[in-house]
């Protein structure tokens, strides 16, 4: 790293982020706008009490005139690009603001230029006079400020601008500004107190596009893209999940963290940290081998067993109990798995499983470590988190190392395992977290199984690390249980697959779900019909998502739509019927042509490839199977898809 401005870092920019090239005339840049005026230097100062800004990319910026397309997500945005960028920028801005009597002597002083739908055409000519003059003119494509934190539509305009100059167009990502003070996270602006002061931002300026190639296609492809790499650089996914559900555990530790629906007793949060804790000390102890398996259903057991092993820093290895006995001994030999935790009662109910030597009965060992439990307990009381990770022996760094082994079934009947990072499922966890904004007294009904990959991150690592309530029930095909556990509880997250919901519209009454906030159906295509049978029993909408194991698995999925400022006023689309929904925070999409694997616009029909840190490291001892599905590390999915304009 090499220092280009005081508090901001440039960073070289990986190899792999790689976009097409062109050439372009390049033209010297004339002293049309002050190096740094008075009120940028404020502005920094300003910013940079608030953020530390890290920047990719300045230094490869066009020597001439180019337009600039940010992403849009605070109102400081403009001055955290020009704190950014090493050359002055002339932005692009809404009329009615610009003649604001109190603040237009100052747009003017800054070159800001004025853009209205009535004189639309001389502010285009305006900005390519500006451009082709050497200027560095920025206008946000959106055309609004993002309520989401997702990217937008791109409107045209920035087309006719480009063309009309011929000059490059640069697409540059603001990442980790959503959650700020200044951007709209939560429904609100400035009324939140910032998570932690300087807040990390990263600007990262991507290659210059030609003007008469920068489509919104290829133009969202290259924001994708950026903050796909943006996202990789985040410290916390270099961290190790056993941390991460310390630290999330710890924080509000007297606060239920799991109630069990079929006793209906229930663990704090804290509690099942000491619980944990302990029980890592046996697994250590008792179990040499780095993997040790899981067979249980959800439920208070199978979430302690699996934080325990995750705290000793093995792999919890959650068993599919409901495959076949061959592929069941298959996933035992790929994973060399010599220990499995279970109860006797559940062992008993499994009569064709080929259990390992060294099976292990937690009704027998947590009662035995009752007084380690109540020590530990203590120790979380008083001890910060940092010291209790110390005590603990848990390690810091888990990065790209194996964290979960997860099997899909196979065509031949050879299962296959899915190796999930550490980064993988803390990537997955904080993508899914922004998404979805739930408040810590919510609470998420666990009753798929966690050897399924959403029920492994959504209702058990997710729960965890983000401080929302866990309603356990063994299965998710007893309907009038899971209905009633809805009702009893106020479960605020349901996911579930459209096969299962189907069961709701005969065996559960609309009062029971009537606190659910988000209804996420995945693993088969929703039909329309169920959708529409089930919003018109229950008011509820099913909100269609997309993933796969080897996505870790949320890559995509509808939300509800935010509640419009006034009465009619149009909102910010965040669901379509009939779609997948919208891409997670750092996932980057390409579309490629089924056969020849050429790249083709997002708006084509085409295998859908993805790019992200919830994409897996490999399947387990199969690089050839890994090399099929793994091109540097974009993920051939195998579906079909396209991406409409928004």
């Amino acid at each position: 790293m090499r220092k280009c401005h005081p508090k901001v870092v440039l960073i070289e920019p990986p190899s792999t982020m790689l976009f097409p090239q062109h050439r372009f005339s390049r033209m010297s840049s004339p002293a049309s706008l002050p190096r740094k005026n008075l009120f940028y230097r404020v502005a920094g100062w300003f910013v940079r009490c608030f953020y530390r800004i890290e920047s990719s990319g300045a230094d490869k910026l066009p020597p001439g005139g180019f337009l600039l397309l940010p992403n849009h997500v605070t109102w400081v945005d403009a001055v955290v690009l020009q704190v950014a960028c090493p050359r002055p920028i002339r932005f692009l801005m809404d009329a009615e603001i610009y003649k604001n009597p109190w603040l237009n002597p100052l747009f003017r002083a800054l070159g800001v230029i004025p853009i209205s739908q009535r004189r639309a055409k001389d502010a285009v000519r305006a900005a390519a006079e500006h451009l082709q003059a050497g200027d560095i003119v920025c206008i946000f494509p959106e055309g609004e400020l993002s309520r989401t934190g997702t990217l937008l539509r791109l409107k045209r305009g920035y087309e006719l601008i480009a063309r009309a100059a011929q000059t490059p167009v640069v697409p540059v990502w603001l990442d980790q500004l959503w959650g700020s003070i200044f951007s709209y996270y939560g429904g609100k602006l400035f009324g939140k107190l910032p998570r932690r002061l300087p807040y990390p931002v990263t600007v990262a300026f991507g290659e210059p596009i030609a003007a008469e190639d920068a489509d919104i296609a290829l133009v969202r492809q290259h924001f994708l893209e950026l903050g796909e790499w943006c996202y990789q650089q985040r410290p916390v996914l270099r961290g190790h999940l056993g941390e991460a559900c310390l630290r999330g555990l710890k924080h509000r530790q007297f606060h239920t963290a799991v109630i069990d629906g079929m006793d209906h007793s229930t663990l704090s949060r804290g509690t099942l940290l000491a619980a944990g804790l302990a029980l890592s000390r046996f697994v250590r102890a008792h179990c040499p081998g780095p993997r040790v398996a899981i067979v249980l259903p959800p439920g208070k057991g199978a979430m302690i067993a699996n934080l325990a092993i995750m705290l000793a820093g093995k792999t919890p290895v959650n068993l599919n109990f409901t495959a076949g006995r061959a592929s069941i001994e298959a996933a035992i030999r790929m994973a060399e798995i010599q220990h499995v935790f279970t109860a006797q009662i559940f062992q008993k109910r499994l009569k064709d499983f080929p259990w390992p030597d060294g099976v292990l009965y937690l009704e027998k060992i947590l009662p035995a470590l009752k007084k380690k439990i109540a020590g530990w307990r203590a120790l979380v009381c008083v001890l910060p988190w940092r010291a209790l990770r110390m005590l603990a022996k848990i390690p810091r760094v888990g990065d790209r190392a194996e964290a979960v082994l997860l099997f899909t079934s196979g065509s031949s009947g050879e299962p296959k395992g899915v190796v999930l990072s550490h980064r993988n499922l803390l990537a997955n966890v904080s993508q899914f977290a922004v998404m979805l904004s739930l408040d810590p007294d919510d609470a998420a009904l666990a009753s798929l199984p966690f050897f399924h990959s959403f029920g492994c991150t959504v209702t058990l690592w997710y729960p965890m690390i983000e401080g929302i309530r866990a309603v356990t029930y063994p299965s998710p095909i007893d309907t009038a249980k899971n209905a009633e556990l809805i009702a009893r509880y106020g479960i605020s997250l349901f996911v579930a697959t459209p096969t299962f919901l189907r069961n709701y519209l005969r065996k559960a009454e609309p009062e029971q779900l009537q606190s659910i906030k988000l209804l996420v159906a995945g693993a088969e295509k929703l039909p329309r019909e169920l959708a529409d049978a089930f919003e018109q029993k229950f008011g509820k909408k099913i909100h269609e998502g997309y993933g796969l194991t080897e996505t870790s698995p949320v890559a995509s999925v509808n939300l509800p739509e935010p509640t419009p400022r006034t009465p009619g006023a149009p909102v910010q689309p965040s669901s379509r019927a009939g779609s997948a929904g919208k891409l997670a925070p750092g996932i980057a999409a390409q579309i490629r042509h089924a056969d020849t694997g050429a790249l083709l616009s997002l708006h084509d029909t085409g295998m859908l490839w993805l790019r992200g840190p919830n994409i897996f490291e490999g399947y387990l001892n199969d690089p050839q199977r890994t090399a099929e599905v793994l091109i540097d590390r974009w993920f051939k999915t195998g579906d079909l898809a396209r991406f409409d304009e928004d």
